[in-house]
């Protein structure tokens, strides 16, 4: 084994060498694929969906590449020699081929997984520009993608090793890869940290930003270069016309013409229950009460620990408070008290069925996500006749994990078969703002306790209401409706 034998090639195992067009193509798509699968966790989609999403893009991305390669680099000489197209690993990758190719597997993956692609993009597309700027130095390896000839002078200022393999065909080349290297290192961070403080960023133009200043960039740069490919042997730059659609597309994105095109999606709204729909604090109190001086009866209830039983699942409360072999017979005493106590106790929130007879009349999906058994949460709604809106209902019972996960949140839309890129979560703990935040969704902290206002704030939600009359006109907003939205 012998580690660069030339300046080309990173590792020589007898007759098998790994270039370093290959190791730099790979070390850019996988910091792309970090940032993207950092970014996916965020928006509340499982880590397998990044590994899918990656390697099947890296997959067609460098078919894509090559294809479009080998159609505008003397195609007639591959065709000659099949088994030459194959050989990527002694250069010939038209990177905007891999682009167009990944990107529909991309589009496809989304549809087929209920990812919102704008939103995948945006998150995903602006750091494959970190990933291009890798990629131009395994052209550096292979001595391609340079400029016109200079003199020796012009390297001054540049590392040797630059200057030792800029000395291409008998003349020092223009370093156009480093220029485009550096380019696109600065267009990530522009767009990912710069772009929301000089506009108003909406869904779509972060990834618009990735096609409008990759576009210039490569307009500029395969203008310099001496190695371009051309259109079938014509005098027009392959590259510089793909940059002129890109530039095209990502400036009628950014002036929202696709957005007056696609149909408005109304978000789904999913609430949580108690204290939220239902004014159920003081039947969760007694009844915590009554089953606490069953178990524990030298305990004295504060109102502190009073509040501490709102939000939490039964296990979680009884948990902080009972010897472990008595949570469970807890439980069960409580569920069955819980039950017989529901029709004294159970009132609708102020303002709850008016808001339901509104969103219903609108149009909006609505669901509910409960630390509550289904059956209970099916039994207060009856008795406040509030069961007639919700096409989903989500109870402690349906998840393996309970808030502030975020599981039963997603196995909402699972059940609508629906995106998650698209949803509300109204709920007055800090608990239910947790679990939106994991999922990647609108949060909406309904505050109806003075004491638990700093806890709920704390979570940093999305909105902040104090009756529920203050929701429709939050809805009227043109924002997306994520976590993230700006």
């Amino acid at each position: 084994m012998t580690f660069f034998p030339d300046v080309s090639t990173f590792v020589q195992i007898g007759t098998l060498e790994i270039k370093m067009y290959a190791v730099m193509i790979l070390t850019g798509a996988f910091i792309t694929y970090f940032i993207a699968e950092k970014n996916f966790v965020k928006m509340g989609y499982p880590k397998s969906y990044t590994e899918d999403l990656f390697f099947g893009t890296l997959f067609f991305g460098i078919v894509g590449a090559r294809l479009w390669y080998v159609m505008f680099y003397y195609p007639e000489q591959y065709l000659a020699n099949p088994i030459s197209i194959l050989m990527t690993w002694q250069g010939g990758m038209a990177i905007q081929g891999g682009l167009f190719l990944g990107a529909a597997f991309g589009w496809w993956y989304a549809r087929k997984k209920k990812i919102n692609f704008l939103r995948a993009a945006d998150v995903i597309v602006p750091a494959i520009l970190l990933a291009q700027a890798a990629g131009r130095w395994g052209n550096f390896f292979n001595q391609e993608a340079f400029g016109r000839t200079v003199t020796e002078a012009y390297y001054t200022v540049f590392p040797s090793f630059i200057k030792d393999m800029m000395f291409i065909q008998g003349a020092y080349r223009e370093p156009t890869f480093l220029y485009e290297s550096v380019l696109n290192v600065i267009g990530f961070f522009a767009i990912t940290y710069g772009l929301h403080h000089v506009m108003k960023v909406k869904r779509g133009d972060r990834f618009y930003g990735y096609l409008v200043w990759y576009g210039f960039t490569r307009f500029f740069i395969e203008g310099l270069r001496t190695d371009s490919l051309y259109v079938w042997g014509t005098f027009i730059r392959t590259a510089q016309v793909v940059s002129i659609f890109f530039i095209l597309i990502g400036l009628l994105g950014f002036f929202g013409v696709f957005d007056k095109l696609r149909k408005k999606v109304k978000p789904i709204i999913l609430f949580d229950l108690d204290g939220t729909l239902l004014d159920t604090e003081q039947l969760i109190i007694e009844t915590f009460k009554a089953v606490l001086k069953q178990f524990k009866p030298d305990l004295k209830v504060s109102r502190e620990m009073e509040l501490s039983f709102l939000g939490p699942t039964l296990t979680e409360s009884f948990g902080k408070l009972l010897p472990e072999d008595q949570v469970q017979p807890a439980f069960e005493a409580y569920r069955t008290l819980n039950k017989e106590l529901h029709p004294k106790y159970v009132k609708a929130m102020p303002g709850a069925k008016e808001l339901l007879e509104d969103l219903k009349a609108k149009g909006y999906t609505l669901g509910i996500v409960s630390s509550k058994k289904k059956d209970a949460v099916e039994l207060g709604l009856s008795l406040t006749g509030l069961d007639s809106y919700f096409s989903v209902i989500i109870g402690y019972d349906e998840v393996k994990k309970f808030k502030p996960d975020p599981e039963g949140l997603l196995n909402a839309c699972k059940a609508l078969n629906a995106y998650h890129d698209d949803v509300i979560y109204v709920g007055d703990t800090d608990t239910d703002m947790v679990a939106a935040d994991k999922a990647g969704m609108y949060s909406v902290a309904y505050v109806t306790h003075p004491e638990r206002k700093d806890a709920l704030l704390a979570t940093k939600p999305n909105a902040v209401i104090t009756h529920l009359s203050e929701l429709p006109p939050l809805l009227e907003q043109p924002i997306s409706w994520t976590r993230t939205t700006t």
